[in-house]
Parts: structure tokens; sequence; C-alpha cells
């Protein structure tokens, strides 16, 4: 009886349940009677290399015979033992390139560079300086005109010469980069192929001034580049110093010494 009613309502509805059956089995036949078999399961390490091995380091603890099994399992164990790895230290790269200077939750308090823009300016003036009194005590020694000199002042009024000399040949050097600059003229600016050109949907649309746009050439197709995570030595010690295994591990001590 239900049969029945299911055929009533689908012949109401002018649906044939033997044709489609019929239909369904014809488009799939070709997965009907089909048996589905797992993939071989294939060792990330070489067996053999790894087996040699393992029975070096158990012939130590008294052991034997090592199955195939336990090669199999440690060579799977290492496998996902290198991708936990690779992926948390991805992830601690990732969070080192990241930038928060353009999110609104995030404000700076101190930027490091501008203070040490502020020293390296301290220190240049500082030098500026010390280098105007050293200029004036030379000036002052080249200008003396006592009849008994000491050797100390011979070699301050040698050293005011020099210096002279130095800054005489700055002055030409200079002038002469000018004149060589007036000469050529003024640089010209590389042109673009296209200013104002956007790209859409493999089309150039450049914009000519004002409200006026017009359709340029088809500009090439632009393929996304492959973004490349770069990790350093400092982002696997990062890694190692919050692995509880690793914190005090001989292989952080070594990396630290690089």
């Amino acid at each position: 009886r239900d049969d029945d009613d299911i055929n009533d309502v689908a012949s109401m509805a002018g649906v044939n349940l033997n044709e489609e059956s019929a239909r369904i089995m014809a488009t799939n036949s070709d997965l009907v009677g089909t048996q589905i078999q797992s993939c071989k399961d294939e060792p990330f390490l070489a067996a053999i290399p790894l087996h040699k091995r393992i029975l070096e380091t158990a012939k130590k603890l008294g052991i034997t015979d090592v199955p195939a099994e336990v090669v199999t399992f440690i060579s799977h164990a290492t496998q996902n033992r290198l991708r936990t790895v690779i992926e948390k230290v991805t992830v601690i790269t990732q969070h080192r390139m990241e930038s928060y200077k353009d999110d609104e939750w995030y404000e700076q308090a101190t930027d490091v560079r501008a203070q040490l823009k502020f020293f390296e300016q301290l220190e240049r003036l500082e030098k500026q300086r010390k280098d105007e009194q050293e200029r004036e005590i030379l000036l002052k020694a080249a200008k003396s005109r006592s009849r008994q000199e000491d050797p100390e002042q011979a070699r301050l009024k040698q050293k005011a010469k020099e210096m002279q000399q130095q800054e005489l040949a700055q002055m030409r050097q200079r002038d002469a980069n000018l004149t060589a600059l007036a000469a050529i003229g003024p640089r010209k600016k590389r042109k673009l192929d296209a200013p104002g050109l956007l790209t859409i949907g493999g089309e150039g649309v450049g914009v000519c001034g004002g409200s006026q746009a017009g359709l340029g050439t088809a500009s090439p197709r632009q393929y996304p580049r492959q973004k490349i995570t770069r990790v350093n030595l400092r982002d696997f010690i990062f890694y190692m110093e919050q692995e509880r295994e690793m914190s005090h591990s001989l292989l952080l001590y070594r990396a630290l010494l690089k």
C-alpha cells in the first residue's frame, strides 16, 4: 500500500519511477559493482636505512628484532612531527612579517627607528663641533708668527696646511659636479607604458585627465605571485624556546651560539 501511494503521488506529478531508476543506473553504471580500495601506504623515510638505524639503537637496549610495522610507524611519526614543526614556524614567521601600522585597533607606543635617528643626529652634531674646534686650533696655529717654533707648533701648521688643501680640493670637486650636472641638463623622468591604466577583465581603461576616459591597449594578464614565507634562524630559535621539550635542549644552545 505504501508503494502504491508513492506511485500514485509520482504519477500525479508526471514522474515514472521505473524510468528514473533505469536512468540513474545507466548514468552511474561505471560505479556500480566496483570496489574502492585505500591508497598504498608509502613511508616518508627510506625503509632500509631507517631499519638499520633503529636496529643499531635497539641492540644497545637488548632488542634484536624490530618488525617492519615499527619502521613504518616511526616514519609516519617523523613526517607528522616535521609537518607540525613547519606549520608552527610558518605561523611565527607570518606574525613577525605582519605589520600593524595601518590597523585602527593598535597605536604606536614607541618608535625605535626615530630614536636611533635622533642619537645619530646627536653624534653627528658632536663630531661636527669637535671638527670645528680642531679647525679653529689649526687655523690659529697657522696664523701664529712666533720665531721660535717648537715641533708641536710645526706639526699643527703642517696639519692646517693639509686641511686647507683638502677643503680646496673638495670645493673644486663640488664645482666640477655642479658644472657637469648643468651641462647634462634636467633629468627626464622615465615614462610609463600607460599612465593611469587600470586593468579590468583583461582590458586596459586609461584615465585621460578630468572626466574623460578611453579604452587603452589590452594589458597582459598578470598572474598573482606565489607568496613565499622565508623562515630564518631567529624564528626557529623562538619556536624552540616556546617548546617544552626543546627549551633546554642542546640543539637550542648550539643555535644560540651561531
